[in-house]
């Protein structure tokens, strides 16, 4: 065996690491970063920390952090070379958790990990991320790159993004003002957003149906892929205008799951399938998937990806409120007593 000294000198490029590229997508990051900018960021991309100053707007604030990833959605923009939006799923699945407790987002950092990184495709990655942040308000104030050969096959990333918000104390929303009576309201989705892929790309296998093909205005793939919508400002917004007893993000879990996660013990939400419109993409996993109804409910969020929960005497002006800030607003059912040993949410 030949001696150390005999082998020629190894550099970090030869073990499959490119700090170059790492150097030339953080100068790509920076004018992204730029346009989400908020007054309060005292530092952002570039340091080993990003500084933030709450400022003296709250008497009593509460930071309210969220995390998460975009799961196996990430295989559709891989199959279809589409990675223009998957950003905007890693910013909303965030946002949208900790907007439900009234928070308002102040700053987002993602994770990038490849097994090598090609600079194009994550700079397309970030430039989502960082449109994501403008629709939420938020700023992209850090991240990380991580380049690891072997850890990922060719072509493949993986990403989890995480937000901090801020609310009043006094303003936090908890759902225990949520009594029999109220309104149920539920926000349109924009598609099945970036829960239930899994399931979903076990549908497409056995239907043996192309993501290219025609679907709707567009084809398969691409409804598939159309981002999680992010429901901010105009919630946000109506706060601001009108109590909110309680907000959900239908995600993971779907409607069935979600929704009883900010009921009191003794309500229960009934939701009328008939209320709202279910888009035919739901139609079209169903049918070709052969789901039953309440896996339907309990996996995906049928067409209602944000529920909020209000006073009777509120739903009117809240529904005109969402449908002026560009919000398809439905009202999906209402709070009643929960009867003893019944589920929290349920679905007629």
């Amino acid at each position: 065996m030949p001696s150390a000294d005999t082998l020629p000198g190894l550099s970090y490029r030869d073990a499959g690491v490119d700090i170059d590229a790492g150097d030339a997508l953080v100068e790509r990051i920076k004018p992204l970063a730029k346009r989400t900018m908020r007054p309060e960021v005292l530092a952002g991309i570039g340091g080993f920390g990003a500084l933030f100053e709450i400022g003296k707007r709250f008497a009593n604030p509460v930071l309210v952090a969220g995390t998460d990833g975009v799961g196996t959605k990430l295989k559709l923009a891989f199959a279809l070379d589409r990675h223009d939006t998957i950003g905007i799923d890693l910013v909303a699945m965030s946002v949208n958790d900790i907007l439900v407790q009234g928070a308002e987002p102040l700053f987002f950092l993602d994770y990038f990990a490849s097994g090598r990184l090609d600079v194009d495709v994550a700079s397309r990655v970030i430039e989502g991320i960082a449109n994501g942040c403008e629709q939420a308000g938020c700023a992209l104030i850090g991240g990380e790159t991580a380049e690891m050969p072997d850890m990922y096959p060719a072509g493949e990333y993986d990403l989890a993004g995480f937000a901090v918000g801020v609310v009043e104390k006094s303003a936090l929303i908890d759902g225990r003002a949520i009594a029999p009576g109220d309104v149920v309201l539920g926000l349109a989705s924009s598609g099945p957003h970036s829960n239930g892929f899994s399931l979903i790309r076990k549908i497409v296998e056995r239907s043996g149906a192309d993501l290219r093909q025609t679907f709707a205005a567009t084809t398969l793939g691409e409804t598939l892929l159309a981002p999680t919508r992010i429901y901010v400002k105009p919630l946000l917004a109506l706060l601001r205008h009108l109590p909110v007893k309680g907000m959900a993000h239908i995600t993971g879990g779907g409607l069935s799951e979600n929704v009883p996660r900010v009921l009191p013990d003794n309500v229960q939400a009934r939701l009328t399938r008939a209320a709202w419109t279910r888009p035919p993409i739901f139609d079209w996993l169903q049918r070709h998937g052969n789901v039953a109804d309440a896996e339907m409910h309990r996996v995906f969020n049928c067409g209602i990806g944000m529920v909020a929960i209000v006073g009777t005497e509120h739903a009117e002006r809240a529904m005109n409120h969402l449908t002026a800030a560009g919000e398809q607003v439905t009202c999906i059912g209402s709070i009643v007593a929960r009867l003893a040993g019944a589920p929290a949410t349920v679905v007629v």
